[in-house]
């Protein structure tokens, strides 16, 4: 199985440096040529306008292929271990995995709509996105506590539960504010109005 050959532990960490390369990378080149605010743009504004557009739409786009990679090998993993350990159900395993790779297609989504050339598609790509991401972590966090203490450490296991929790009190505010926003554009000028919709 592959999740039992030796090495596969390089595509996780593949995915959090190439994903971090696709964020500062057209946070760069977005700030230098003076499309965005150095200080705390919103992630997608950094990839609306050409060139950095086409940087951060190939890079996540590669981010969302190894984020199923990574799912995927999670996946096989949790299977080998339930085969001697019988801690959760094939179908809830499955069920994750399926949430997983819901999420990287909203990934994917995201890095091809920029946000101002359509906003309505680009927005679903974003809750898809980062609703299933939070789905999926949390429904990780409670196959390692049943996997405990076999496949998993306690303190592993409240780690992640941790992350799963932030990550959940995270996504009602994104949502709150999301939707009070309507965004039509980046650039604003002293004293310009903005439209209500």
């Amino acid at each position: 199985m592959l999740c039992c050959m030796p090495g596969v532990a390089f595509v996780p960490a593949l995915l959090v440096s190439w994903s971090s390369a696709a964020f500062i990378i057209s946070y760069v080149i977005a700030v230098l040529a003076g499309h965005v605010e150095p200080l705390v743009p919103y992630i997608s504004d950094t990839g609306t306008k050409p060139p950095e557009s086409g940087i951060f739409g190939f890079m996540i786009n590669i981010s969302a292929l190894l984020a199923s990679i990574t799912m995927y090998i999670r996946y096989l993993l949790i299977e080998k271990q339930n085969e001697t350990s019988h801690f959760v159900r094939s179908s809830c395993n499955m069920f994750t995995l399926c949430i997983g790779l819901m999420g990287c297609t909203g990934m994917g989504i995201v890095a091809t709509f920029q946000e101002l050339a359509v906003p309505s598609v680009h927005d679903i790509g974003a809750l898809v996105a980062f609703g299933s991401g939070v789905v999926y972590i949390t429904l990780q966090s409670i196959i390692s506590y049943k996997s405990c203490p076999r496949w998993n450490t306690y303190f592993m296991c409240h780690i992640r539960m941790a992350i799963s929790a932030i990550s959940c009190i995270a996504f009602i505010p994104m949502i709150v504010f999301a939707s009070k926003i309507s965004m039509t554009k980046i650039d604003w000028t002293p004293g310009e109005k903005v439209k209500s919709y």
